[in-house]
């Protein structure tokens, strides 16, 4: 396996990166992407052959059963696989839906997929039918492997699935299908029939290799077709919010001990291109939990399988704070590094994992279709809370206004990330397009289409330093009487307050104001939401930011709207009040 990553010299060992090494590791960094590139093999393919009773996924099912599994056996198994699918028909280019949670067939899946060349379609098991049939029919999949537990949807989507030729079951209940319906298989006995031997197609890094569909908040799913390559454009961040202990890629082979564990869902970018497979490319075991979150079991799991590395949402990391507030007096934790996205992280949360931790939190930023480009290192450059962090090594990183010019620092536009780096070599990290929707893909950027920058949707604001500061997604800011609002530094500031487990924030509509800061509150275990409450959050704000940011209205809620994903959906909340406010015109 080619070195692709590059750098003038080790940061993690050079005095002269003491303090803050961020221009120097971007002075000194070059991707280097070879013609040819697979994610079978710098994931599964080397290690099988170089450690193979080395150990890749440890299992955790719901009931505390555990299992683990080597690379070799992950490599055998892949071989199975691959075989039992090309007996299936299944060829390069075709998509294979992936309805599977964080276990080691899910694993074994990817490999043998990027072996054969096919394209992974991976899909949360929290989706109902209809989410799964979009996905199914606009993808196009030829084959679906499938959790036992989704099965009853999955065969009642049959008919309106016509490419959907076969459902090979993870689990319990495959069965025979009736004449004329897509056949079923259960996985074990498929892969019991195959040869352990497997001889993996030869793959160019720009190959498709992963479908994922973005979480629709900004607008219907649309499927981000994700190159090979893609991995190598996360490995800088990947590294670096890991604080580069135990994923050193100038380590010579020395393989220092790292456990990763994350409870993102396999299905998604954060769980996937964030967790597994950056893990495994390492050639280090991940641990694969079953089961809903909570701040107890994620405490538990973590002591139990001496994690030393992990990938946390804020929701996560908020619930965590509020149910164990001091965590080393009732665990024994091995954390070295954490990192955190999808939501702004807040100095809140952030300086209770300093404290309570003993960790720096590493926030991260990235979507779907170009993961993993901004972020923090507190190990190489200076953390500042509540800042999304810097461009991570490799990636050209702005905020451009509407007409595509980079803004003055201190000066809010659109997050940016353009298609080469500063010495003008193409971005590993971009997708490649969204499936079937050039105009879509069009749209995402800015510019020649060959030198082009391509918009997050997401708002902040650059300070001299080139650190970023979060505000909010494009769609989520707002204007109060005249005041442009970002949710998420008053959301930050609800949460600093006892009684606070989470909120957001969303625009009422006024007659006068145009609009007025609405605060929806999610109440800490033991608190009651009443007047004196709401006085109190009011006047925190009001003490803390902007006297025009305090929420002129707290309503309490017992949940906030979520994605899959774990982040907030404002959307939800502002149509709601969207519709409030015309029954009360009305």
């Amino acid at each position: 396996m080619p070195q692709v990553l590059d750098a003038a010299a080790d940061p993690g060992r050079s005095p002269e990166f003491a303090g803050d090494a961020w221009a120097a590791l971007h002075a000194g960094f070059r991707w280097q992407v070879p013609p040819d590139f697979s994610l079978a093999e710098a994931c599964c393919g080397r290690w099988a052959r170089e450690t193979p009773d080395a150990p890749a996924v440890i299992f955790e099912g719901e009931s505390g059963c555990s299992a683990t599994y080597t690379y070799g056996q992950l490599q055998r198994a892949a071989n199975r696989l691959s075989n039992a699918l090309v007996r299936r028909g299944v060829q390069r280019g075709d998509r294979v839906a992936l309805v599977l949670p964080q276990r080691f067939e899910t694993a074994v899946a990817h490999i043998a997929l990027h072996q054969l060349g096919a394209v992974a379609v991976p899909l949360s098991l929290l989706f109902g039918p209809e989410a799964l049939q979009f996905r199914l029919q606009d993808s196009g999949a030829v084959l679906a492997i499938a959790d036992g537990t989704v099965l009853p949807a999955l065969r009642g989507l049959r008919e309106s699935c016509p490419s959907l030729r076969e459902l090979l079951v993870v689990g319990e209940g495959a069965a025979s299908a009736e004449p004329g319906a897509a056949a079923e298989s259960a996985w074990m006995g498929a892969l019991q029939a195959e040869d352990a031997r497997f001889t993996a197609l030869a793959t160019h890094a720009e190959a498709a290799a992963v479908l994922i569909y973005t979480s629709g908040t900004t607008g219907p799913p649309k499927g981000a077709l994700i190159p090979q390559r893609a991995l190598i454009g996360n490995l800088s961040g990947f590294v670096a919010s890991q604080n580069w202990f135990g994923f050193d890629p100038f380590d010579a082979g020395r393989r220092s001990a790292a456990v990763f564990w994350s409870p993102a869902d396999w299905a998604w970018t954060g769980g996937l291109m964030d967790a597994l497979l950056p893990t495994l490319y390492f050639g280090r075991p991940i641990v694969a939990s079953q089961g809903r979150f909570s701040p107890q079991r994620a405490f538990e799991l973590m002591q139990r399988h001496g994690v030393t590395h992990t990938f946390l949402f804020p929701t996560a990391l908020k619930a965590m704070m509020k149910a164990v507030p001091e965590p080393r007096r009732h665990y024994r934790l091995q954390l070295q590094a954490v990192m955190s996205a999808g939501e702004a992280v807040g100095d809140a949360v952030f300086r209770w994992c300093e404290q309570a931790l003993g960790v720096t939190v590493n926030e991260m930023f990235g979507q779907t279709e170009i993961n993993y480009v901004v972020g923090n290192c507190s190990r190489l450059w200076p953390a500042r809370p509540g800042s999304m962090g810097r461009a991570y090594p490799g990636h050209r990183v702005a905020v451009i206004d509407e007409a595509g010019k980079t803004c003055p620092p201190g000066v809010p536009g659109d997050v940016a990330v353009h298609r080469r780096d500063v010495r003008g070599d193409p971005d590993p990290v971009f997708f490649l397009g969204y499936w079937k929707r050039d105009d879509a893909t069009a749209a995402k950027f800015t510019g020649d289409p060959a030198d082009s920058w391509c918009r997050t949707g997401d708002t902040a604001v650059m300070d001299a330093d080139g650190y970023l500061w979060y505000q909010g997604r494009s769609d989520d800011v707002f204007k109060s009487a005249g005041y442009r609002i970002g949710p998420s530094e008053i959301e930050n500031c609800l949460v600093k307050h006892p009684a606070v487990a989470n909120a957001a924030v969303v625009p009422k509509p006024d007659a006068e104001r145009g609009a007025l800061v609405k605060a929806f509150v999610v109440l800490a275990p033991g608190h009651a939401g009443d007047a004196a409450l709401i006085e109190a959050l009011q006047s925190l704000v009001k003490g803390q930011l902007a006297p025009y940011e305090y929420p002129k209205e707290i309503e309490f809620i017992e949940a906030l709207p979520m994605t899959t994903t774990g982040k907030v959906q404002r959307g939800v909340l502002r149509q709601l009040e969207a519709q409030r406010a015309g029954r009360a015109a009305g």
